[in-house]
């Protein structure tokens, strides 16, 4: 018998001659969205397409505990329509858990049960096709139609067979990856030590623990929450942490009531109307917006570490903001070497350690290898990056008439709301308007209390202050 493997099997998903009307790449909450919101709309014909055999949200970051930085009324589908069978309240019924759920007057679900309620949703809805790898996307003239490749995967993440599905339009939700800044690379050279990024913590939990010392990188809610989960697992006076930050302090996020309005469609219509530059000046100095830690995990952290305090001793545990890993390496075979230095005192040190969790953020994926064969359409702005409309399309050619959508690619257009789960219906459903005949969910034209610009007239003279902050700047 031939060892030579054998060539997958072929199989077309959809033909020319019925063509998608929305093809989407990667299924994560962005793209779930909007696939529940596209199912009772029966004249568009959709699919979503993943390479990952079901749906798991940053199942390494299901703390036990942590929850999600935003009401439950932000779910896939409920500030576009509430009367949705795919609400989370709709789930918790169907779980004949909604009144445990009413007394337990909880606003801000656990992460695990966003994530059991997103899985949920993805296991009955029949346009979502997991194990499915989309290898190349390209424009066909001939036939004003995208043609996606795909390879199906089997159960093992081996090539079952290819296959190819045609669309009208596109619609990428293909997520963020995990960010390791420059200096802290050289750290996944030393496989001896446990350096782990935080999106990969559960799975490295009780090797960590087993750290004698454990360094934790980052200020964010991932790194508070990592901090405060070996805190508690560790014996008191003998906690050996220590969590570092760049950021000048350890920082709550701005959650008032009128900061909260930044993650409005008002402000995301007003952003986009910006000039570029001023819109990237901006987005850096709004990071207290999206990337500060919640106060309830910053009073939990002070009330672990003061608890440990009434026998008169105090944690081994190391707070220190304002620093930033200069250089990192190996020592020896156990143990890393951090380079830091101090921002404000000017000053540098050495931190050696045992086990490092970078807690680094993630960056935006890049889709120029998915859409190499597109690249020569789109248009870009002076930073390269792709040029995305109002609509949340990328802005192409018009030698191609189809639209490629994006989720959660767009802070650079449209602020610092675009990764917010607050949005994705509201995103989705403006998605939906713009491909259907008629507008199938019909969106409030006011959002904000807060008026973010002023009105402007041909004249350049101020006049009054227009009832809809949403109009208040002109759209570009």
């Amino acid at each position: 018998m031939s060892s030579t493997p054998q060539a997958p099997l072929t199989t077309d998903t959809t033909s020319p001659d019925e063509p998608l009307d929305l093809a989407g790449i990667g299924v994560g909450p962005f793209n779930l969205s909007l696939a529940a919101l596209a199912h009772p709309l029966t004249q568009l014909r959709t699919a979503f397409y993943d390479q990952r055999p079901a749906f798991h949200w940053h199942p390494g970051l299901l703390i036990d505990g942590a929850t999600l930085q935003v009401p439950f009324l932000a779910d896939l589908v409920t500030l576009v329509d509430p009367a949705s069978p795919w609400t989370f309240l709709n789930y918790l019924k169907t779980r004949e858990r909604l009144f445990p759920f009413y007394f337990a007057e909880r606003f801000h679900i656990h992460r695990a049960e966003y994530d059991a309620y997103c899985r949920w949703v993805s296991e009955k809805l029949p346009t979502l096709h997991f194990g499915h790898q989309i290898d190349a996307v390209r424009w066909n003239p001939e036939r004003e139609l995208f043609e996606v490749d795909f390879t199906q995967l089997d159960t093992d993440g081996e090539a079952e067979a290819l296959g190819r599905t045609y669309a009208r339009n596109l619609v990428l939700g293909i997520g963020t990856t995990p960010h390791i800044p420059v200096p802290l690379r050289p750290l996944a050279d030393a496989p001896a030590v446990p350096v782990v990024h935080s999106a990969d913590y559960l799975d490295h939990r009780e090797r960590l623990l087993a750290a004698d010392h454990l360094t934790v990188i980052g200020a964010g809610q991932s790194g508070a929450e990592i901090f405060l989960d070996q805190l508690r697992a560790r014996p008191a006076g003998r906690e050996s942490l220590h969590w570092l930050a760049r950021t000048p302090a350890f920082a709550p996020m701005e959650y008032s009531k009128l900061g909260l309005e930044h993650f409005t469609p008002d402000y995301t219509r007003y952003f986009h109307a910006l000039p570029e530059r001023v819109r990237d000046d901006l987005v850096p100095g709004q990071w207290q917006l999206h990337k500060g830690i919640d106060h309830a995990t910053l009073a939990a952290i002070h009330d672990e570490l003061y608890r440990r305090t009434v026998d008169g001793g105090w944690p081994d545990a190391t707070l220190t903001p304002g620093v930033f890993v200069r250089t990192a390496g190996r020592v020896g075979t156990t143990k890393v070497e951090l380079h830091l230095d101090h921002i404000q005192q000017g000053t540098r040190s050495r931190l050696t350690t045992d086990a490092v969790v970078l807690a680094t953020g993630y960056r935006e994926r890049r889709m120029d290898t998915l859409l190499a064969a597109l690249d020569p359409y789109v248009r870009r702005d002076s930073g390269a990056r792709p040029r995305i409309d109002a609509h949340h399309r990328l802005v192409l050619d018009p030698a191609i008439t189809g639209s490629v959508y994006v989720q959660n690619a767009e802070t650079h257009t449209h602020g610092v709301g675009a990764p917010d789960l607050g949005l994705a219906a509201w995103r989705s459903a403006t998605i939906l308007n713009s491909l259907a005949d008629t507008a199938p969910y019909p969106l409030p034209t006011r959002t904000a209390f807060t008026s973010f610009g002023l009105p402007q007239s041909s004249t350049g003279r101020t006049g009054t202050v227009p009832r809809q902050g949403s109009t208040l700047v002109p759209r570009r």
